[in-house]
């Protein structure tokens, strides 16, 4: 914005005390590679044209009709910090959590930072989902923790990992190792990992035509195939005790409480094979009627992230995004849908819960270039007798309101 428009004011506002949002509470510790985008970002934050309002929240603090009436234009770019749930008996046991609160803990996400999951009763554990954050979370139980105190991970989680009795991970996936929805190069390092068997059953690795055009199609899963393919079959060094199973074509179905009745035991298990899906021609996974149980007694929750709405934004609770014609919030869903005037949306909350930071760039490309368009167009010009405060009106509401925000020196 501050690139496309030489006149822009940008203010961000963060219901964290602190900025960065994933990048400082969703990429693992041990990717310190992926988290040096935040110079770009402290370079932009320090924009004499950018003001950072940490410790605001959006609908608590300030509404979003108070930011309309405020600003020429609003972008909304909360992404998605809610779960998607199962909906299957059992997953309200304890030691069931959803991997983003496992990761937040061990980032030191503020809203996590008394979640205590119990690492020392069980030797196993059960991931469900099989893509970037199954893996990162897999990856976090099993690394080696002389390694993993070389890295920025919260001391809490340490201690909580150095005591862990965890030894098998088991990351279970509905569909086949051609449909795995990780990416090469996640699965490449936890497939490396020191003193971790990797144990996939050369069963599984068959593949069937629809598979076959499946990776002629695409090059990341044709890549990720061919590594856990090498992988089982050609063994890898083994002298530790700890255990990494890839479970393909397998649905859960519900969660057996441990003897105490209070406490996850099992997953219950539907074996699955893939059939192709008449809508989208992709391959779904449906049930056979087998069962069997996986005993664990910890399990991490995998399937996706939601987004939550605020008040007064059209909101879509089937997709889980807002609306939006290349970032211009509509109304509604419908045919008739009219755009709101001066109303963005970008990133995870425009186009739901996937893609990586890069993806979020391109994204963020096009919601600019819709709002400086509609600025060319005179969209964003207020009726003569209201005026924008901006900056000014955003610390007047803050101030009358008594809430205490931290800029981005603090």
């Amino acid at each position: 914005m501050l690139k496309g428009h030489d006149g822009a004011q940008v203010d961000i506002i963060d219901r964290l005390p602190t900025p960065f949002g994933l990048v400082r509470s969703g990429v693992a510790p041990d990717h310190p590679e992926t988290k040096i985008v935040v110079n770009q970002f402290s370079r932009v934050a320090t924009n004499g044209r950018c003001s950072f309002f940490g410790n605001v929240t959006l609908g608590r603090d300030i509404s979003l009709s108070e930011l309309r009436k405020t600003y020429h234009a609003v972008v909304l770019a909360y992404g998605a910090e809610s779960d998607r749930s199962l909906g299957i008996p059992g997953e309200d046991l304890k030691g069931i959590h959803s991997a983003r609160e496992f990761v937040w803990w061990y980032n030191g996400h503020p809203d996590m930072c008394d979640f205590c999951p119990d690492l020392k009763n069980t030797e196993s554990a059960v991931v469900l989902g099989q893509g970037n954050v199954a893996l990162d979370v897999s990856r976090i139980l099993l690394r080696c923790k002389a390694e993993l105190a070389t890295t920025d991970i919260t001391d809490y989680a340490l201690d909580a990992l150095r005591g862990s009795t965890i030894r098998k991970v088991y990351l279970v996936g509905r569909r086949g190792p051609v449909q795995a929805a990780c990416t090469a190069k996640e699965l490449r390092e936890i497939l490396g990992l020191k003193n971790v068997r990797i144990c996939i059953k050369a069963a599984d690795l068959v593949t069937t035509p629809a598979d076959e055009e499946e990776m002629r199609n695409s090059r990341i899963q044709r890549r990720v195939y061919e590594l856990l393919s090498k992988t089982a079959h050609g063994g890898n060094n083994y002298n530790g005790q700890k255990e990494l199973h890839f479970v393909f074509f397998r649905k859960p179905i519900r969660f057996i409480p441990a003897e105490n009745g209070s406490t996850v035991g099992a997953v219950q298990l539907e074996k699955t094979v893939l059939k192709g899906d008449e809508v989208t021609g992709k391959q779904v996974a449906a049930g056979t009627g087998e069962f069997e149980d996986l005993k664990c007694g910890l399990v991490l929750k995998s399937i996706g992230y939601k987004s939550l709405p605020v008040q007064g934004l059209p909101f879509d609770k089937n997709r889980g995004v807002v609306p939006n014609l290349r970032g211009r919030v509509l109304s509604s869903e419908s045919e008739i849908a009219t755009v709101e005037r001066g109303l963005y949306v970008v990133g995870w909350l425009k186009r739901g819960p996937t893609g990586i930071v890069a993806t979020n760039l391109h994204c963020a490309e096009e919601t600019v270039a819709s709002i400086l368009e509609d600025d060319k167009k005179g969209v964003l010009r207020p009726p003569s007798d209201s005026t924008k405060h901006g900056r000014a009106g955003l610390l007047e509401i803050l101030e009358r309101k008594n809430v205490r925000f931290v800029p981005f020196s603090g």
